[in-house]
């Protein structure tokens, strides 16, 4: 998708067709759009210019008239031409090949809007799953960076496995969690999805089968499919995932491991129990599987602790198990860790020096600080309480508005809810006229493919009253769409 942060200068005595015009052949001319992109429909294009139709139109017979540009019925609006008449034709190299030719897949066009629409200063973010600035504790961040101004404490590069203080601060907090690990067993990295795509790096082959539940948050990545690899997707309850059917799907298809989100699932909200838990973790080592728990939500529950996580419960060094800071304090600072046995943690630690030589020893430093101090704990708490705040008006709003037209999950933890209508729709027109609406939300096929008929409503960044507005927004498009 391109990237267009533009829009024509309507007090500009230039007609706005042609301003639209010379501002696609700038683009072309400095090889930032290549010979062979498919330029946006012009509908879409009309709505990030915010013109109307008929000026799109124009600046597009302007550039065919230039022959810049190509359409047809079938395949759209082309580039076919990187103007010659601004620059000559030897000073822009053609990418495309290479472009189509990396390893990482391109996301999907409505994850590509989702992140450029994350940034839009005037958007209601219903559908992020990042804390909002007012829940960041920046005050005591700033203590700490004082402290460490202060201290005169180096910044060098830290060890493969992250600066040994922050780890043996986190064993301490696991051990809380039922968790018994050392500092050689566990590793610091750039938030949760670099520790995802390390291990399918380091541990994983092409062509294996990764079982998930189903929906999942991992459908709307690239991570695994980028290395060749298979999403296979097993049912879950309000326990948690289907075991039965993992299994005789394993029986089936020999998988590589299960990765699971058992705490707060991502996008449902449910919590797997205790005793399925315990039976999952047993059949797993019976079955030599091997587990990637994500537990990134762990913190942020209401009214009472959730279950011990999976770790807890395994004898054999079969889970791999992912937590961060990200969700509960401060995504910028990049701090996510893997834990499990040496020998793999030492693997992972190998690959990730081989790409980014550790993680920033700073935001180490103000991790380990936060752990150390008890400001951590504190902050946690003051957290839980604004971030139910935040559920407790998502959900009144959904009594208001979506009442006889969807049912939803109550959350007793994490950012989401669930929603799901009582009869399908189009969940691209929603997004659509949501986002027009300058709403952003996140359908369900994000989750489970064909998925119309649920939204993953997210209380996490938005201001209470954001959240009431957004809902009675979102519900008007809804029963629009219904009628």
């Amino acid at each position: 998708m391109l990237d267009i942060d533009w829009k024509p200068d309507r007090n500009s005595p230039t007609q706005l067709y042609l301003q639209i015009a010379g501002y696609i052949k700038n683009k072309i001319a400095c090889g930032e759009w290549l010979v062979g992109t498919k330029l946006p429909s012009q509908r879409t294009l009309s709505e990030v210019f915010g013109v109307n139709r008929s000026t799109i139109v124009a600046a597009m017979e302007e550039l065919a008239a230039e022959g810049v540009i190509e359409g047809n019925s079938g395949g759209g609006t082309v580039i076919i031409n990187n103007t010659w008449t601004l620059c000559p034709m030897e000073r822009t190299y053609n990418w495309n090949n290479y472009i189509s030719s990396g390893v990482h897949q391109t996301n999907q066009t409505i994850v590509q809007q989702i992140n450029q629409a994350e940034f839009d200063p005037g958007i209601i973010r219903l559908g992020s799953c990042e804390p909002s600035d007012a829940l960041v504790p920046c005050g005591m961040i700033q203590k700490i960076l004082k402290k460490m101004t202060v201290s005169g404490k180096s910044l060098g590069y830290e060890e493969p496995r992250g600066t040994l203080h922050l780890r043996k601060e986190l064993c301490k907090y696991l051990s809380t969690l039922g968790i018994a690990a050392e500092p050689s067993s566990v590793l610091i990295t750039s938030g949760a999805l670099q520790a995802l795509q390390l291990i399918s790096l380091g541990l994983l082959h092409s062509n294996s089968v990764v079982y998930l539940e189903k929906p999942s948050y991992l459908y709307s990545l690239r991570t695994f499919q980028s290395f060749g690899m298979q999403l296979s997707g097993i049912p879950l309850d309000e326990e948690g995932i289907n075991i039965q059917e993992l299994f005789a799907r394993h029986r089936r298809k020999r998988g590589a491991m299960l990765f699971s989100i058992p705490t707060f699932h991502n996008p449902t909200g449910n919590v797997m129990s205790p005793e399925r838990r315990k039976i999952l973790i047993d059949k797993c080592g019976l079955e030599r599987l091997p587990v990637i728990e994500d537990d990134v939500y762990r913190e942020i529950w209401f009214d009472e602790q959730p279950p011990m996580p999976l770790k807890a419960f395994d004898k054999n060094g079969l889970v791999l198990y992912i937590g961060g800071m990200s969700k509960n304090m401060s995504p910028g600072l990049r701090i996510g860790w893997i834990v499990g046995s040496e020998q793999v943690i030492a693997r992972l630690a190998d690959i990730k020096m081989q790409t980014d030589y550790g993680s920033s020893s700073l935001s180490q430093y103000v991790a380990a600080e936060m752990l150390a101090s008890g400001l951590y704990t504190e902050h946690n708490k003051m957290m839980r309480k604004n971030v139910r705040k935040r559920r407790d008006a998502a959900l009144a709003a959904l009594n208001r508005y979506f009442k006889g037209i969807a049912s939803w999950n109550t959350p007793a933890g994490g950012y989401f809810i669930w929603l799901r209508l009582n009869n399908a729709i189009s969940m691209h027109q929603l997004f659509i006229k949501a986002l027009k609406n300058k709403i952003l939300i996140h359908p369900g096929d994000l989750y489970e493919y064909h998925s119309n008929q649920n939204i993953r409503i997210s209380y996490s960044n938005a201001s209470l009253d954001e959240i009431d507005f957004g809902i009675k927004v979102l519900s008007k498009s809804v029963i629009e769409q219904l009628k």
